[in-house]
This record gives C-alpha cells, structure tokens and sequence, in this order.
C-alpha cells in the first residue's frame, strides 16, 4: 500500500502504457537519412525519449537542423505512430481493474496529445482515461506540472488524493512540482539504476500497480 489515499491515477504514455519505440525509431531515422546521418538501433532511441520532440531531434540530427528534422519526424511517426506502438504487458486488464475499483484515470505525456489518443484508441485503451494531454494541450512541457494539472481538473480529483505513474527522473520532478505522488514503472526509457537513484518506489511492470492500489 501507498501511504496516501489515491482515487486518481495519472499516467505517462511512453514506456508506462506503451512501448513505443519502433514508432519514434522510425521517424527518427527518417530524420536523420534525410541528413545523410546512419540509422540508430530502437534501443539506442529508447534511452533518448522522453523529453520531448525538439530535445529529441537535437539530440539526433544536431540543433542547427532540429526543427527541419522534426517536420520529417511528424511526416514517418504519423504513419508509424499506432502500427510502432504495443501495449505493455497485461495492460488492458490492470486497466480494466483498476477501473472496476473506482479510480479516475488520465495520461498525461511529451507526446503530443493527438498522438497519443490515436496510439491508445489503436489499443482500445481510450476509453479508461478521463484527459489525455499533452504539450500542445497544456502548454507547456514536462517537468512543468501543467499537464498533470489539467488531469486532475479533467478528474475532478485533488492532487492530495492523486499518483503519477511514469518511468523517467522527468516524472518524478513533475509529480513534485504538481504536487501529487509518484510511482515509476520500469523497463521503459531509464536504466534500473537511474530510476532507484530517485529514491522513489518502482515497480518492475505496469500490472504490479494492483498490488500497491488495492
């Protein structure tokens, strides 16, 4: 059990619902083969996700060519973004019982929004969230509370009584900020190691949140 009483979940999306991974390859590798740079392995991608677009492509083709190449990755990812995204394990049923036990549930993630809420239709996964929101929705970027704040007005939910699930440092200082708890999930874009440096707790998948929300 967690110390405080949670009645609503807030999520991130990549590495916490989803892995994602071959999606976001693919667009950054459209990006950077229009640079004339070799392609990156999903692995080496995975560790650079999380955020947001603009880090991501400067960390990838070079700051001067960012924005060029982050009109290259919405072209490949719009096309990618559902087919190169997977559920985690046993999502839609730690979805479904958490759902059946009362908690009001949203996703709040550096993706943009819209993507987002085509990855998880794709899943069949939409329906469980009250808000889906992202940077162009609320503003402004993790590790800015904005987004998580919205979720919790979309909830009807105080942040007293909420918890962020999410698997980076990035969503720990967010939870903070928005004054909610946290929780991390990993095997998403952090190292093990990274994620116990936080001091917060972790869980080793998304399906052990049933045994920490009874």
């Amino acid at each position: 059990m967690i110390a405080r009483r949670v009645r609503g979940i807030v999520f991130d999306l990549d590495g916490t619902l989803i892995d994602g991974y071959d999606g976001i390859a693919a667009g950054v590798n459209a990006a950077r083969a229009a640079f004339g740079l070799p392609a990156m392995s999903v692995a080496d991608v995975r560790g650079r996700v999380g955020a947001g677009l603009s880090h991501l492509m400067a960390d990838v083709v070079g700051a001067e060519r960012a924005t060029e190449g982050a009109a290259i990755f919405r072209r490949a990812y719009d096309r990618a973004c559902v087919t190169g995204s997977r559920a985690v394990p046993r999502l839609l049923e730690t979805l479904d019982r958490l759902d059946a036990r009362g908690y009001a549930m949203s996703v709040a993630s550096n993706k943009p929004a819209a993507y987002s809420e085509r990855i998880l239709e794709g899943l069949d996964a939409r329906r469980y969230f009250a808000a889906v929101e992202g940077p162009e929705t609320a503003g402004a970027l993790k590790p800015d509370p904005a987004m998580i704040r919205a979720c919790l007005l979309a909830m009807e939910i105080d942040g007293a009584e909420a918890v962020y699930v999410g698997d980076m440092a990035i969503d720990v200082e967010a939870a903070d900020r928005a004054g909610v708890g946290v929780i991390l999930i990993a095997g998403g874009s952090t190292p093990a190691d990274e994620l116990a440096a936080t001091g917060r707790r972790t869980l080793p998948d998304l399906a052990a949140l049933l045994e920490v929300l009874t």
